[in-house]
């Protein structure tokens, strides 16, 4: 007999179980306190888009992209469920009616339209192109509808196409005596989606999408949730992460925008302990003067090409930038060599890296300056940062953003500012660990130990009153032997315990116990409830 087989969570995944969910919640909360002090509201996304937006907006040619992304085509019905469908719906034979039905307004458009006298039946090739679909496949597929129901023969094909294939039409007709119209649908073109790898274009999306321009003022918003990238795991980093983010979308690019949101986001940090940490900035330019640089940077490593890695060489044509990402030893001497775009920037880009600095000096944040940080997609802009942590080791960034004017204008929209960051919370939250700097947080505050079936209504009542005071409370299902009772309760890591027997039932009063030391009182229910939620607010 086989062994059963053990599931275990896919490789670059992992399963957040208390206590650990607990940190987890209250450092997202925490970040919505914030954030939402600065006038920041949540926006909540779906987690897969049109690979194509990710394509437009990230880049074609980057890691992401080309090689990182989970992407699969969206299918439509089945041949078989469609076919079902329509026949029991009794569709109109109007050509106009098989276009306007459902199963077309949800993109699942079918490429052969098989009509009887007695109403219509789609059966659908998955977009095929005119070269690839052949008199043979329609000829097979008529053949499987007019099995299915033998009493019917279809009359009548319609196809339906991107284009009109003529010459495909023509020889059908010629060779096999059917009759055929064509009916042409241009936008008809099968779905490709993707895992989102990041958020920032989703929110871009939203913003087109809903008309987000015109509300008053910029729009600040701010999301929390998982990403994915199918990358090599490893310490802080995996398959399907974490993000929390923040947005500021609208007409101006004014460096104070970039100062605040720099500034909530080192406010975050500080409310959650991550302390050892170091904020960089730089500014990577603008349409008007990054190609040049681009290019003089291309120029350069060219001529060193011999001496680089395989994947940076490979960027020297695609996007020379990631290159100064490049954390392998043997390429940091070349590096430092190559030109610097502070040195290249025009006099507007210039001008806003330096009141951006003087922004962040009237608030009283640290920074240093980092001419290698030019973040990896391609919709940046000017402004550009990272936060890097202790204890991470080489990949040690648990924050990166900056400015992308004119993504919203690529992405199809109006000309639209923007800047924003993303928190990696993976790499956050074990910054924060191994820091020691991890608070206790809530935990079990009391066990109800109850004896005798006659205490149980007590118990009952008690727990739920407690509850309602925001009290994490234990109440078990089934009486204990009391020493039991007990030993479980410290197990479980409660603060107090609630005893209540034969003698609490009489004298309507409750036994606290502090298991910490096992100093113990009686109180009355209202003396319970006030205790309790006194030692709750302190």
């Amino acid at each position: 007999m086989s062994e059963k087989k053990q599931f275990r969570a896919i490789k670059g995944t992992r399963d957040i179980l208390p206590p650990d969910s607990a940190r987890w919640n209250w450092f997202e909360n925490t970040a919505r306190e914030v954030f939402e002090s600065y006038n920041f509201g949540e926006i909540r996304l779906p987690i897969f888009e049109e690979t194509d937006l990710f394509a437009r907006a990230i880049g074609a040619d980057t890691d992401i992209v080309s090689k990182e992304m989970f992407t699969w085509n969206e299918s439509g019905p089945s041949v078989e469920s469609t076919l079902q469908q329509m026949w029991l719906l009794k569709h109109s034979a109007e050509l106009h009616s098989a276009s306007s039905h459902p199963v077309f307004a949800n993109r699942a458009r079918p490429d052969l339209v098989v009509r009887t006298d007695e109403g219509v039946s789609i059966i659908e090739f998955k977009r095929r192109t005119i070269n690839q679909l052949t008199v043979a496949n329609v000829l097979q597929y008529r053949k499987a509808f007019e099995e299915q129901f033998p009493k019917e023969k279809s009359a009548k094909l319609l196809l339906v196409f991107a284009e009109e294939p003529s010459a495909f039409v023509d020889k059908l007709a010629r060779e096999n005596g059917v009759e055929i119209e064509v009916l042409s649908i241009p936008d008809y073109e099968p779905q490709q989606v993707s895992l989102r790898p990041e958020a920032t274009v989703s929110v871009c999306r939203t913003y087109i999408e809903h008309n987000m321009q015109a509300l008053p003022g910029n729009q600040k918003l701010y999301y929390i949730g998982p990403m994915f990238r199918r990358e090599r795991p490893q310490k802080g980093r995996y398959r399907q992460f974490y993000q929390i983010g923040a947005e500021v979308l609208g007409q101006s690019d004014a460096p104070a925008i970039d100062a605040e949101v720099l500034e909530m986001l080192l406010v975050f940090f500080r409310r959650v302990g991550l302390t050892r940490t170091t904020l960089y900035v730089n500014s990577i330019g603008d349409k008007n003067c990054r190609p040049q640089y681009v290019e003089l940077l291309r120029e350069e490593l060219r001529k060193v090409k011999d001496k680089l890695k395989e994947d940076s060489q490979r960027r020297i044509e695609t996007n020379p930038l990631r290159v100064l990402d490049s954390k392998i030893p043997e390429e940091q001497p070349m590096i430092e060599t190559l030109p610097r775009i502070s040195d290249h920037l025009c006099d507007d880009c210039r001008a806003h890296f330096a009141r951006l600095k003087e922004e962040l000096n009237l608030r009283g944040i640290a920074y240093k300056e980092s001419w290698r940080l030019v973040r990896g997609l391609d919709y940046y802009t000017r402004t550009t940062f990272e936060v890097t942590a202790e204890g991470l080791g080489s990949q040690n960034a648990v924050c990166g953003g900056g400015r992308y004017d004119g993504l919203i204008e690529l992405l199809g929209g109006p000309r639209t500012k923007g800047i924003g960051f993303a928190i990696g919370t993976d790499r956050s939250i074990l910054s924060i660990e191994e820091g020691g700097e991890a608070p206790k947080l809530g935990g079990l505050t009391a066990y109800i130990a109850w004896m005798g079936q006659a205490s149980y209504p007590a118990a009952v009542s008690i727990a739920k009153k407690l509850r309602a005071a925001s009290l994490a409370v234990e109440l078990p299902a089934e009486e204990m032997k009391f020493k039991k009772s007990l030993g479980l309760a410290d197990k479980l890591g409660a603060r107090y315990g609630v005893i209540i027997g034969e003698d609490e039932v009489a004298s309507r009063t409750f036994t606290l116990k502090r298991l910490a030391d096992g100093d113990q009182r009686k109180l009355s229910e209202g003396e319970l409830l006030e205790y309790l939620e006194s030692e709750r607010r302190s």
